[in-house]
């Protein structure tokens, strides 16, 4: 009886263990052919594109969607710009998000659930960007290089991740380093961040990638052209390419004209894209390990 019951257990691991796989390799293939036809598309002739029929490989390979890209001129400053307020944004905020976090597993910090409810309370609201301009106007912050980089240094959201894995940590390794004669500043910096590699990780690329495909500061709070990022200048040149096409199809008519152009607005997104993806693609297996963990544990609040 007891052999039966093993073996009917035996089958339903195997099934379930099947159906998870068949789900799994489902979102896969959903999320890598999106991704492989827009690669595909992003060197493909952007008149043969409008065809359709690509799907994973280029018919007609070209690289005029690339070369339009780079040939503007402040594309290199706008790299710049934009691993600039990439590196420092990212290494301030999650510096300063570990702080806020920290501060609020204290037992012995006053009002400390006062301060975890209104933090938690803000995100209940969204700010509209009018009165998000005024402010940052008023705070002397637009049109300069730190609008990119204050507003963001602090997530609710974030600080929660890593509150509930900083509060998941060993007590008695803090409760030693206190009796060792550490303060808060020395315990913070040699025990609790070098035992929170995977939560550390993970934020560190939420706000990398945040950072990098931010487009919305650039197009809303700077005008200086030398200030906007990669994001902001690619989307402008978008909207430019659209406005060609419109521009040609009113004068003839139809869009016969458009066959003129070599590139077109969907193809040029598709490089846009592959542009903005790569760096990422570079970055995430570097912190793959630490990521899956940090997300696997961060993921249970109190």
């Amino acid at each position: 009886m007891a052999e039966t019951m093993k073996v009917s257990q035996d089958k339903s691991a195997l099934v379930i263990r099947i159906i998870s796989l068949i789900i799994i390799i489902g979102l896969v293939i959903t999320i890598i052919l999106p991704m492989i036809n827009i690669f595909a598309l992003a060197f493909n002739s952007g008149v043969d594109a409008q065809k359709g029929g690509i799907t994973f490989y280029p018919r007609k390979f070209s690289l005029d969607n690339f070369k339009e890209i780079f040939k503007q001129g402040t594309l290199l400053n706008a790299l710049f710009i934009s691993i600039a307020k990439t590196v420092i944004g990212t290494i301030l905020s999650v510096i300063l998000t570990a702080m806020a976090a920290y501060v609020l597993t204290i037992k012995s910090l006053p009002f400390r659930r006062i301060i975890s409810f209104f933090l938690v309370f803000t995100m209940l609201f969204s700010v509209g960007v009018v009165p998000l301009y005024i402010l940052l106007n008023q705070l002397h912050l637009t049109d300069t290089f730190w609008v990119y980089i204050l507003p963001s240094l602090y997530s609710v959201y974030n600080i929660l991740i890593m509150r509930t894995f900083f509060n998941q940590l060993p007590s008695s390794v803090i409760e030693a380093a206190r009796v060792d004669g550490c303060n808060d500043f020395q315990i913070f910096w040699k025990i609790v961040l070098p035992m929170s590699k995977p939560v550390v990780a993970s934020i560190t690329l939420f706000n990398a990638v945040s950072q990098w495909n931010d487009w919305f500061t650039g197009a809303f709070f700077v005008r200086n052209p030398n200030l906007k990022p990669l994001a902001t200048v690619l989307q402008d040149m978008l909207t430019k390419q659209a406005a060609i096409a419109d521009a040609l199809k009113q004068k003839s008519g139809s869009y016969a004209m458009l066959d003129k152009l070599t590139i077109t607005g969907d193809s040029m997104q598709m490089a846009m894209i592959v542009l903005l993806t790569i760096p990422v693609l570079f970055l995430f297996p570097f912190v793959q390990k630490h990521f899956v963990k940090g997300i696997t544990i961060g993921s249970t609040k109190e």
